[in-house]
């Protein structure tokens, strides 16, 4: 009896094909938006993460603010009391950063100088085009070594490999003598504030030693344990500044709590758009309800001689919501196509990569079922109450 009344809902749609597809016309609209939102937002989510994942979203930040209470404190050693006090670090490393002039081929170029050691370029997954990081002992022996940032290489040595050529610095109106390129980092966008290609980096003790005399160190970067959350992490570091320097000795930043932000931002957003686009449903259903109740009317007196054969009023019932539920069925897996066309067709235009949203098409197609449920019982009631004498002498 179901299959029969799937037959009898196909062949009604077919004999009124103008009919069936202005029906749908609301079904296809009001899923395709949802469908369309629904993959949108998570398009963005995932993209955005992608983003920050390039910033590292297991890395922590803390920026140095020294006042007289803290200089004596933010030195190379507290990184390792950090590490000490907080649950959950892989790493900390000092970091020294100034700005300068580097010279090189009688051409000149503004660049970020940062002293750090060598484990940073993979905390910071830098991959190097030429040559490669300088290592442990030139850092201990704070040898007159640097990495060049792409865009520092490109404006002063163009296409040319400047892997062991030399470079100096002028700080503060002072020149300071070369150093030697020991290689050259790989392009990478940028990350927030930090400008991998057009920095410069040198061994952190070079630089505290032999570029600029200072102790205070300007940042700590941490690098988080894989098995911990990098959020919680931060917070657990911040309580331990919190009580060791003061809220006021330091700021810190983590592309994890960004990408977490943005996320729930994004997610909230999706859901708020698909409930406005969840109207066109309705409207889409109320569109079901009234052409079933058209066809109620013009298939009385087939009704009547159903009746007049035994049909059952259930079994009358049971025929109109199969044939309203394949109707929103039809029309849900032809909105799911439309709204997937037009995810692909936006994503292509920001240049994004399209994610499916898979919970989208389940929500599509179980709130198109709903709706053939919900509006073709009213038309599937009347047609079971109809009167057999009444329905086959109905013109």
């Amino acid at each position: 009896m179901f299959w029969e009344n799937i037959k009898l809902a196909l062949s009604a749609m077919i004999s009124s094909k103008m009919r069936t597809a202005l029906s749908l016309l609301g079904i296809v609209i009001g899923v395709g938006a949802v469908v369309a939102i629904l993959n949108l937002g998570d398009s963005a989510s995932a993209n955005i993460t992608k983003s920050l994942n390039a910033g590292g979203t297991d890395i922590v930040t803390i920026w140095t603010q020294p006042n007289e209470r803290t200089e004596d404190v933010f030195t190379s050693v507290f990184a390792q009391t950090i590490k000490n006090s907080v649950e959950g670090i892989d790493y900390v490393l000092p970091q020294m950063m100034s700005q300068a002039a580097i010279r090189a081929n009688k051409k000149s170029t503004g660049a970020q100088i940062m002293g750090t050691e060598s484990s940073y370029f993979n905390i910071q997954n830098l991959e190097f085009d030429k040559g490669s990081s300088y290592n442990l002992s030139q850092n201990i022996d704070a040898k007159e070594v640097v990495v060049l940032g792409s865009g520092v290489a490109k404006d002063l040595f163009g296409q040319e490999n400047p892997v062991g050529k030399r470079v100096s610095f002028v700080l503060q109106s002072k020149a300071v003598k070369s150093y030697e390129v020991v290689g050259v980092l790989k392009e990478k966008e940028q990350s927030f504030s930090m400008s991998f290609n057009n920095s410069v980096f040198i061994p952190f003790n070079t630089f505290t030693t032999k570029l600029v005399n200072v102790d205070v160190v300007s940042a700590y970067v941490v690098k988080t344990n894989k098995d911990f959350d990098t959020i919680k992490v931060s917070d657990n570091i911040n309580r331990f500044l919190d009580t060791s320097v003061g809220n006021d000795s330091y700021s810190s930043f983590s592309p994890a709590m960004i990408a977490t932000m943005a996320n729930e931002v994004t997610a909230t957003l999706s859901l708020f758009l698909a409930a406005i686009a969840g109207i066109s449903l309705l409207v889409g259903g109320i569109g079901i309800m009234n052409i079933m109740l058209v066809s109620v009317a013009e298939r009385t007196k087939e009704i009547g001689i159903r009746k007049a054969l035994g049909a059952s009023p259930s079994v009358i019932r049971g025929q109109f919501i199969v044939e309203a539920v394949t109707l929103t069925l039809i029309g849900g897996f032809l909105g799911i196509l439309f709204g997937s066309l037009i995810s692909y067709a936006v994503t292509n235009l920001a240049g994004w990569s399209l994610t499916l949203s898979y919970k989208s098409f389940i929500v599509a197609v179980g709130f198109s079922m709903f709706v053939g449920i919900f509006f073709g019982w009213y038309p599937a009631m009347t047609a079971s109450k109809l009167d057999p004498i009444e329905a086959l002498n109905y013109e």
